[in-house]
């Protein structure tokens, strides 16, 4: 009951797209996540959030970390949730970092969330963070899992939705065949694309 109340509420706030689409690492698929969409809005936010912190109420969690700018919004909402302080990490000169005065102290138990986990880069970097200031992770929560069941972290990942994206190259895309008009996520331009035919037929 719970996945699909997730499912409906990524669907509803236009998180979960299905199209054409060039991916940041220039291969295609047809189904897009912009996680951010979702935090527009504040009560599925909340709602979303509430479910995170059901999973941990029992940690003992003193304080949520999320890294800038994605788990900015969804961290504070799971700390609010839990009742406890909510920090951010962010980079100074390329190394996540705290700054505005944040602090973590030695022994704190902290939660770590991010909006998406797909390598699960930079929420290994904020690990490491609060880890150097001697505190103890109790855990990494996410909105979307994409990690595809991979073990990323020594910490228990927990995510409210799994999903794991078809991708193909560029020159063998099945939906560039169809001559399918391709989105660039990010990008107000459509771009008409040449089907693989077409593109063949000039040499």
């Amino acid at each position: 009951m719970m996945e699909n109340r997730i499912k409906e509420i990524l669907t509803e706030s236009g998180v979960l797209q299905s199209g054409h689409f060039v991916l940041t690492s220039g291969k295609h698929s047809e189904e897009y996540m912009q996680c951010a969409k979702v935090f527009q809005y504040p009560h599925f936010t909340k709602e979303l959030s509430e479910m995170i912190a059901a999973k941990f109420k029992n940690s003992e969690v003193d304080m949520v970390i999320g890294p800038a700018v994605g788990g900015i919004i969804l961290s504070y909402q799971v700390a609010e949730s839990l009742g406890v302080m909510n920090v951010f990490a962010e980079r100074e000169q390329g190394k996540m970092t705290l700054r505005r005065g944040f602090g973590i102290k030695e022994g704190q138990r902290i939660l770590v969330v991010e909006d998406v986990v797909t390598t699960g880069g930079s929420v290994k970097e904020v690990i490491n963070l609060v880890k150097s200031r001697g505190a103890i992770v109790v855990g990494v929560a996410c909105l979307v899992d994409r990690s595809s069941n991979n073990k990323v972290f020594e910490e228990e990942l927990y995510g409210l939705y799994h999903v794991n994206i078809t991708t193909y190259e560029s020159d063998s895309c099945p939906l560039c065949v169809k001559g399918l008009p391709i989105t660039k996520p990010g990008s107000r331009n459509l771009v008409e694309k040449e089907s693989y035919y077409e593109r063949n037929r000039k040499f």
